[in-house]
This record gives C-alpha cells, sequence and structure tokens, in this order.
C-alpha cells in the first residue's frame, strides 16, 4: 500500500510547472498505432498510466524510447494479438488501443478497460460507433472480439458527448472508407489535441472543437512530432489549492482558457486569483462566499475538478450545492471531508455543503483520482496531520506531486509499506 502523511496549515509559496494532460497523453500513445512510421510525442508527464499504456504497446511489440519528457513510437511492427485483461484493466483509456487497432488492422480482441470507480462507465457508445461504421462486436466473458472485412464511413450520432466515445470513434474511422461524421461529439481541448497530432500524420478531420466531427478516410499515415497540451485538471487542483493556503503561489505553463468555468466560479466565490498569459497567481482568500455548481462536458464545470472544488466549499461561508451530471458515483470523498470535520450531505446526485467549517487531520483514503487530489488539499489546509492511504491512485494523474508540493512549501511524505 502507498501513502502520504501531511502536516496541515503550511503557506505555500513559489512555482508549480503544469506538466502535460494525462488525457490528452493516454489518447495520443494509442494514437501512433495508427501511423505507418515513427512518432514523437513531447511534454509526455511522468505518472503511471503512461507506464501502463507503454506495457499494452510493447506486448504488442511496439517500440518506445523514452527520454525526459518525450516518446518515440514506431508501431511498424505491432503483432495484433489478444491484450490480456491484467494489463488492460489498470486503466480506462486501454479502450483507446481497441479502436485504434481496429482502425489499422479492421479487428482486435482485448478485455473491457478499467480506471476508477466512479460509476457504471459503460462503453455503450463506443461499440454503436464501431457498429455504425460496419463491425461485428461479440462480448462474452467481459471479453470483445470486434472485426469487421472493411470500415465504411457513416454518421455515428452520440447519445452524449462522451470524450472517450468521440476519440474512439475517430480512431476507428481515421483509416476507414469515405467520410464519417460524428454528431454531439465532445469538445474537450484535449480531443483537439488529439486531432492535431492526427491531422499532422496525414489524416483529413474537420471541425476540431465543435460537436460536429467529420472525418475523410485516408490509407496511410506519416511520422510527425506533437506536443501534450498543459493538464486542465492539474492547474485548477493547484488554483484551488493556492486560493487556500497560497501566499503568492505561480501556477505556470497554464491555459486560462481551458479551465474558465473554474475560474468563473473562483470568482463568485470570492477568492484571491489573478489571470495572466500562461500562468496564474494565487493567494489565500478571506470571506470565501458559497457558489452552487454544475458539472457538464466542456466548455462546462469539468466533472474531474469538483471534487478538488468540494475542500474549497467547505471554506464558504454559508452553504453551497455541487451538482454531479456526468458520473453517479463520484462523492466518494464526502465521507473522509466529514470524518476532518467538513459538514456535507448528499442528496442523489447532489451534496450540499454547509461552512466555514475547520478541518483537522486524520486518517483518511483516496478511493479514485480526483477524490485522492480532494483529499490532498484538504490535508493541507487541516490542523494536524493527515494520512491518505491508496495514493497510487493520485500517482496515476498528478506528475510529481510530492515534489511539487515540497517545492512551495508543504510538510509531505510519501511511504510504501
Amino acid at each position: 500500500m502507498k501513502k502520504i502523511t501531511i502536516e496541515g496549515k503550511k503557506e505555500l509559496t513559489g512555482m508549480i510547472k503544469i506538466s502535460g494532460a494525462k488525457n490528452s497523453a493516454v489518447a495520443l500513445i494509442p494514437a501512433a498505432i495508427l501511423c505507418d512510421e515513427e512518432v514523437t510525442i513531447k511534454n509526455v508527464p511522468n505518472i503511471s498510466d503512461i507506464d501502463a499504456l507503454s506495457e499494452i504497446l510493447e506486448f504488442i511489440n511496439g517500440k518506445i524510447k523514452r527520454e525526459k519528457d518525450a516518446m518515440t513510437i514506431d508501431a511498424s511492427d505491432i503483432e495484433n494479438k489478444e491484450i490480456p485483461e491484467e494489463i488492460s484493466k489498470k486503466l480506462r483509456a486501454s479502450y483507446y488501443f481497441m479502436s485504434a487497432i481496429l482502425g489499422k488492422y479492421k479487428n482486435v480482441e482485448m478485455y473491457f478497460p478499467g480506471g476508477c470507480n466512479i460509476g457504471k462507465r459503460p462503453i455503450d457508445q463506443t461499440l454503436k460507433a464501431f457498429r455504425a461504421l460496419g463491425a461485428t462486436v461479440i462480448e462474452k466473458d467481459n471479453k470483445y472480439k470486434i472485426y469487421a472485412k472493411e470500415l465504411i464511413g457513416a454518421k455515428i450520432n452520440l447519445d452524449m458527448p462522451s470524450v472517450g466515445a468521440t476519440v474512439n470513434a475517430i480512431f476507428a474511422s481515421v483509416r476507414a472508407k469515405g467520410i464519417t461524421t460524428i454528431n454531439n461529439a465532445a469538445r474537450e481541448p484535449e480531443i483537439s489535441n488529439i486531432i492535431d497530432f492526427l491531422n499532422q500524420m496525414g489524416a483529413k478531420i474537420e471541425g476540431k472543437g465543435t460537436s460536429t466531427i467529420t472525418i475523410t478516410g485516408v490509407d496511410s499515415l506519416h511520422k510527425t512530432t506533437i506536443e501534450v497540451i498543459p493538464d486542465r485538471i492539474e492547474a485548477g487542483t493547484y488554483v484551488i489549492l493556492g486560493a487556500l493556503i497560497g501566499n503568492n503561489l505561480k501556477i505556470k505553463n497554464t491555459k486560462s482558457e481551458h479551465i474558465n468555468a473554474l475560474l468563473e466560479k473562483l470568482k463568485e466565490a470570492n477568492a484571491n486569483v489573478e489571470v495572466y498569459d500562461n500562468y496564474i497567481i494565487t493567494n489565500k482568500s478571506e470571506n470565501l462566499k458559497n457558489i452552487d455548481v454544475i458539472t457538464k462536458g466542456y466548455p462546462g464545470f469539468a466533472t474531474d475538478l469538483q471534487q478538488p472544488l468540494t475542500t474549497l466549499l467547505t471554506q464558504c461561508e454559508g452553504i453551497s450545492t455541487l451538482e454531479e451530471t456526468i458520473y453517479e458515483n463520484r462523492f466518494n470523498n464526502v465521507e473522509y471531508l466529514n470524518q476532518m470535520g467538513a459538514n456535507i450531505t448528499i442528496d442523489n446526485r447532489k451534496i450540499h455543503v454547509k461552512g466555514k467549517t475547520n478541518l483537522k487531520g486524520c486518517e483518511v483514503k483516496a478511493t479514485d483520482l480526483r477524490a485522492g487530489a480532494c483529499m490532498v488539499i484538504a490535508g493541507l489546509i487541516a490542523e494536524g496531520k493527515t494520512t491518505i492511504n491508496d495514493i497510487e491512485h493520485v500517482l496515476r494523474g498528478y506528475e510529481n506531486i510530492i515534489e511539487k508540493l515540497q517545492n512551495v512549501g508543504a510538510k509531505i511524505e510519501y511511504e510504501e509499506i
């Protein structure tokens, strides 16, 4: 088991540099399979999800070179063989291999993907896209066999703007015959990063950043280099933290437009946040006010930031309401915040946070990636010592989080037992 201990109430000052986006990098790596030549991905975060993807890629004979934050991938000699459950279940993004292999080889076998336990997270919209393109999908014992003589361009109407389904539909369509239109597509910046990568390889994709994406299939893709965009969820997490306990804490390498929904809510809450071209300055905020938040697909308030934001809501005067519309099981952090002294009630898909409450350190658990980030923030602002167990969830998505926090004054220690 991996855990961290935090001595709270330590002022944070200095600079935190934001890493490459986890949610972009975990799709860019499988996208390399679609290429017939070597590609390079820069600004890749050093997180365990990247290690898990590398394990899958190497299992199917992909060649990887890593130097600092750059990853060079040669997928020209891929062996299209069944990806075992023990490695596919390590992360949700493993199913991007499913669509990339299907797109290139027209058949794939692998098990249901893994990831954080934050709800049902079905892949029905992904399978709907595969079927629309002419693929046959056979599911048995948690394993999928998907094949087609040819993938033929089609209209894919997603029931909801799912990021995963949008990316998978793109991957399966890039080398299909004819034209594919994805309606009700997700618009997240990470998808734009992925589209740029594919277009630089020679794909023909239009509609980046919109809800309608049009793909004209091509026969082959060539070498290119892409840089992973800054991680907007990491940036948002540290901005929230700085608004609670920062002293001129600088969050560097940010794209503020990617977290505009968060910044608007922080402004509404009277948080002390100053936005510049590629960095944000945060300070401990006095007299925080209660706010109401509803998670939505981009450009709405990101579901990945609602759990970190919940800690800030405990420090707002009055009753704040947060409604989760994306996942039905994303309040696992509430139990542990209440153990620390918060006053939060769960009402179906909403929570009501009554503040201001003083948090006190105790032993808690990181039940998933973003719940873990919430608990880290709580530990840093709480009185006394906080121990967070199962911290490996957080290490999946935040590069060098322990070192970054130590460098700005946090008293935080990592332990593996």
